[in-house]
């Protein structure tokens, strides 16, 4: 099975400084790994292109657009709405991230590919309708969400967020939405403090967003525990249309950033399990994007495990 990945190299240039977890060594150590031969021959490349404006007001505030636009062209070394930093080329790196993302979506849409891998930054999840924070200036799954609503009229998607940190942003985007269905798995309490289990939906969203919050030290039996027994139920009654990760890698043993202890072999385990997921009701359509992992090593060793559980039959 030729599995689709997109990674451009726009994304070194989103310059953080020295000493910043979120920087381009991450995305040159996932490239040692697309290179290898025994992966690079069963990829297939998909190129990025810049998502519109139009694409990213799908899920962000005109506000909060403009406000990028402005702290852009006034040379701001930090975003004014939070803890993400900017450098000259960064809004170029996030609009490819996020266009590529929607190619990613078009890709498995098109018959050609099932499953892509989508390896670039700054990430996204953070980054609420209103405001960035947390490295993210776009929410590249929430976009690829309603990419993929507005252009094949798809009615249900599912979010599957296992990076440490939660993902508020793409939580938030969709809280009150019922044809999105949230499911995650983070380290609490810990950045940014959301994703409490209380924590369901409102309104026409209610019992659409899935926490499973879970302490310092969880490995597999916590997460793969929370989603045989909890998502998989749900997704038999939700049966998705599109299936999409946020892929963040720092929820392994070793990272700087948090302190979950996943294995290399746990993170294929839980796209295997995804992959059923989608093979059941999606048609196999499965696009993952990368968000966190800091552990460059450890990045690099999780990204080749996903990888491998993406391309095989």
């Amino acid at each position: 099975m030729t599995c689709g990945i997109v990674s451009d190299p726009i994304s070194l240039l989103h310059d953080t400084g020295p000493g910043h977890p979120e920087s381009s060594a991450r995305f040159e150590a996932i490239q040692v790994v697309l290179n290898e031969p025994s992966l690079k021959e069963q990829l297939k490349a998909i190129p990025a292109r810049p998502a519109t404006r139009e694409e990213v007001l799908r899920v962000h505030t005109p506000e909060y657009f403009n406000i990028v636009q402005r702290d852009m062209q006034s040379d701001r070394d930090q975003l004014s709405t939070g803890d993400t930093v900017l450098s000259p080329r960064s809004l170029d790196a996030a609009n490819l991230a996020a266009g590529g993302t929607l190619n990613a979506v078009d890709a498995v849409f098109s018959n050609d590919l099932k499953r892509v891998f989508c390896a670039h930054r700054p990430p996204g999840h953070h980054a609420e309708p209103h405001k960035g924070m947390g490295f993210c200036i776009w929410n590249h799954v929430a976009i690829a969400a309603r990419h993929a609503q507005t252009k094949y009229g798809i009615q249900r998607v599912l979010i599957v967020d296992w990076d440490v940190h939660h993902g508020n942003g793409t939580q938030e985007a969709f809280y009150g939405d019922d044809s999105v269905f949230f499911f995650s798995t983070h380290q609490h309490p810990w950045y940014p403090g959301t994703g409490k289990a209380s924590e369901t939906g409102e309104g026409q969203g209610k019992g659409f967003t899935l926490n499973c919050p879970l302490p310092s030290g969880s490995g597999r039996a916590e997460i793969m525990g929370a989603m045989e027994n909890r998502l998989l139920p749900e997704m038999k009654k939700f049966q998705p249309e599109l299936v999409l990760i946020s892929a963040g890698f720092d929820s392994r043993k070793g990272d700087p950033l948090g302190h979950f202890q996943l294995e290399d072999q746990d993170f294929a385990d839980m796209t295997r399990l995804l992959r059923a997921v989608a093979d059941e009701s999606a048609e196999g359509r499965l696009v993952s994007i990368l968000e966190g992992g800091y552990n460059l090593d450890g990045l690099a060793s999780a990204c080749r495990s996903h990888l491998q559980a993406l391309i095989e039959t």
